[in-house]
C-alpha cells in the first residue's frame, strides 16, 4: 500500500493527499495558537510531534487543541496525534476522543486499529503528512513568522500534483 504522503530529499517536491489543509507540527499551546492565528480560510492541520501519543498522551494533545481552538474560534482546524508505530497508543487515542491519528502503516495491528477508527468515524493516517515543524522556528523572528504564513498559504496540491518542500 502506498503511504499517504511521500517526502523526497530536501529541496525536492512533496506529494500530499488532497483534502487536508497545510500541516504544522506543534509542540505546545503557543505554537498551536500561532498556527491558528496565521491560518487562512482553508485552516490548518495541527500535527503532534512524532510519537507524541506515547510520550505526551492523548489527554495533553486534545486539551491543547481545545484550548487553541477556544482562543481562535471560527478558524477551521484538524488535529492529528502521531502514535508512531504503537497500535495500543493509537487505540488509546481513539478512546480518548482523537478523530485523526497517525500510525505507521507497517506497525503490527495497523489493520485492527484502522477498523476500530472506521467504526467510530475517525481517520487513521498511515504516515505523517509533510509539515512545518514549529519546534525548528522562532516565531518572534519576522522571517520565521513569514515562513509560517507562506507555508499555510501554499496551494493545495491536486491529485498527483506537487508543491515545493518547506
Amino acid at each position: 500500500m502506498q503511504k499517504a504522503w511521500q517526502r523526497g530529499a530536501p529541496g525536492s517536491t512533496v506529494t500530499a493527499r488532497p483534502g487536508f489543509p497545510p500541516a504544522v507540527t506543534v509542540h505546545g499551546l503557543a505554537g498551536a495558537c500561532a498556527a491558528l492565528a496565521a491560518a487562512g480560510p482553508r485552516g490548518v492541520l495541527l500535527l503532534s510531534a512524532p510519537g507524541a501519543g506515547g510520550f505526551a498522551g492523548p489527554a495533553w494533545f486534545l486539551g491543547m487543541i481545545a484550548a487553541a481552538a477556544a482562543a481562535h474560534p471560527g478558524i477551521p482546524l484538524q488535529a492529528a496525534l502521531d502514535c508512531a508505530d504503537a497500535p495500543g497508543t493509537a487505540l488509546a487515542a481513539l478512546r480518548a476522543g482523537a478523530r485523526l491519528v497517525v500510525l505507521d502503516h507497517d506497525s503490527p495491528g495497523y489493520a485492527a486499529v484502522a477498523a476500530a477508527a472506521a467504526e467510530i468515524g475517525a481517520r487513521l493516517l498511515p504516515a505523517r503528512p509533510p509539515s512545518l515543524d514549529l519546534g525548528r522556528v522562532d516565531l518572534r523572528r519576522r522571517d520565521d513568522l513569514a515562513r509560517l504564513v507562506a507555508w499555510l498559504a501554499m496551494e493545495a496540491p491536486q491529485d498527483g500534483a506537487t508543491s515545493p518542500a518547506a
